[in-house]
């Protein structure tokens, strides 16, 4: 494993896009226009890639452009520099959108719809017919132990549940990337480790590219293949850090000193961060 300070980028912005990353971003820059008529420079030449197939984590401390990046990629937003490609096609470009799923932070779940109607939502703006919308949706539900909760209403659920049940909305699109916008946050401890260890099951099994966003630097290293540190805003890479720990991490000798590493590396960049 190695943390190492970022350095001015060697990707030249025309070098053709690489196939093999599931995600990249090209001395991306973007601000905000302010009601006075100024405007908030939230990133500032951001460069990194997400290889295919790898769980990133995007550290960083309130405001510095994390969500920021995932709506980049998500095609929500647009960079005012640089360029952010998805699956090698440029976001301004031709970009299938279906094989990107997005988690974020609020469950955003229906109160009218039962848990099977939530995750089968996200299949209705396309051509697939009922009984297989709800087919998927029923597989999905049993992928994250919801099996026996389909007709239930979010009211009737618990946090963790719900957040199960957003996490199935997100996939049951069988998306080839998923983004996360710190979509644990508002879960107690025990049950954030559990959603930890569903995801990085479900990675498995799918082996999809996740782009984990996080101000937790123990939940980037449970996670993450590869942590990209931000800086506070203007959101800058501060650090790249690729994590070999074999899985689980929680509480390994090994995973605690690269905790302890980071919050050293970030020690006096914000007084905002969870460490």
């Amino acid at each position: 494993m190695d943390a190492t300070p970022h350095a001015t980028p060697t990707t030249s912005s025309h070098a053709p896009p690489d196939h093999r990353h599931a995600l990249a971003f090209r001395h991306v820059g973007k601000r905000f226009g302010r009601a006075d008529g100024t405007s908030l420079e939230v990133l500032r030449d951001v460069s990194f890639d997400v290889p295919a197939g790898s769980v990133v984590s995007i550290l960083g401390p309130s405001g510095s452009g994390k969500s920021t990046l995932l709506n980049m990629a998500a095609g929500l937003l647009t960079p005012d520099e640089g360029r952010v490609l998805v699956l090698g096609h440029e976001t301004s470009g031709t970009v299938d959108w279906s094989r990107l799923g997005y988690m974020f932070q609020d469950d955003r779940l229906l109160p009218w719809r039962s848990a099977l109607g939530n995750v089968a939502l996200a299949l209705e703006a396309g051509s697939i017919g009922s009984r297989e919308r709800r087919r998927r949706a029923e597989h999905e539900l049993a992928r994250v132990g919801l099996a026996d909760f389909a007709g239930a209403y979010p009211h009737q659920l618990s946090g963790g549940m719900r957040s199960r049940v957003a996490l199935a909305r997100s996939l049951v699109t069988e998306p080839d990337i998923l983004l996360m916008d710190e979509p644990f946050s508002r879960l107690d401890a025990q049950t954030r480790t559990t959603m930890h260890h569903e995801l990085l099951r479900i990675h498995r099994e799918r082996a999809m590219s996740i782009v984990f966003v996080t101000h937790d630097v123990e939940e980037a290293v449970i996670l993450a293949d590869h942590i990209v540190m931000l800086s506070p805003r203007p959101g800058r890479v501060h650090a790249e850090t690729t994590v070999t720990l074999p899985h689980p991490r929680l509480g390994t000798p090994q995973a605690q000193a690269l905790v302890a590493d980071l919050r050293a590396a970030i020690a006096g960049l914000s007084s905002d961060w969870v460490i």
